[in-house]
């Protein structure tokens, strides 16, 4: 199972990330992250690893926009009770962003947990004209991939480095602090706020 992910994967990946693009939430982000630190190990080539990713945040965002945003529509929200009162919460806020925002929300979308399920049908729904949808969206795939794909495969290799140069309890011991340094401002802020 192991050799699978660690050579035939990459269609794993495209399905991942294409499938949350599209709206079910899935971990796409996860794999990407996953498959970057196995390119950082030299099981595959960080460039096509990014590639995937980005081809399939591309296509799931344009299904997404197309069969959910425009085809679908509000005849796809009213058929079921539980989609449309939650659709009547949250859609007309959402709505809001894309005609304020335009291809920045779309944009910025990808880097946002939720908004990178939603934002590309939100957009359809919205009436976003497809040639500007089509830029943002392929804009903040590329960016979302290359900086995730290389952030986890410069991590990954250094991960990798700090274990075989001082074991593995040290190397867990700087990833942690390292993640605790990344984090830590946004986690502090956020039990400031829930206080």
């Amino acid at each position: 199972m192991t050799s699978f992910f660690t050579h035939h994967g990459l269609p794993l990946l495209f399905a991942a990330v294409g499938i949350e693009s599209f709206g079910i939430p899935v971990p796409g982000e996860t794999a990407l992250i996953a498959f970057g630190v196995l390119a950082s190990q030299g099981n595959y080539s960080i460039a096509i690893v990014i590639a995937v990713a980005a081809a399939a945040a591309i296509i799931g965002d344009n299904l997404g926009f197309w069969l959910i945003g425009r085809r679908g529509g509000r005849a796809l929200i009213a058929r079921y009770a539980w989609v449309e009162r939650r659709a009547e919460r949250v859609l007309p806020r959402a709505e809001a962003l894309i005609a304020r925002y335009g291809g920045r929300a779309v944009f910025f979308g990808r880097f946002v947990s939720v908004l990178r399920e939603t934002i590309a049908w939100v957009a359809g729904l919205a009436g976003m004209s497809w040639p500007r949808f089509l830029f943002w969206n392929a804009f903040g795939g590329i960016v979302w991939a290359t900086g995730v794909g290389l952030l986890a495969y410069l991590g990954g290799k250094a991960l990798a480095d700090a274990v075989s140069r001082y074991g593995l309890y040290a190397g867990a011991s700087i990833a942690f602090v390292a993640v605790l340094i990344a984090t830590g401002p946004k986690l502090i802020a956020r039990l400031r706020s829930s206080s």
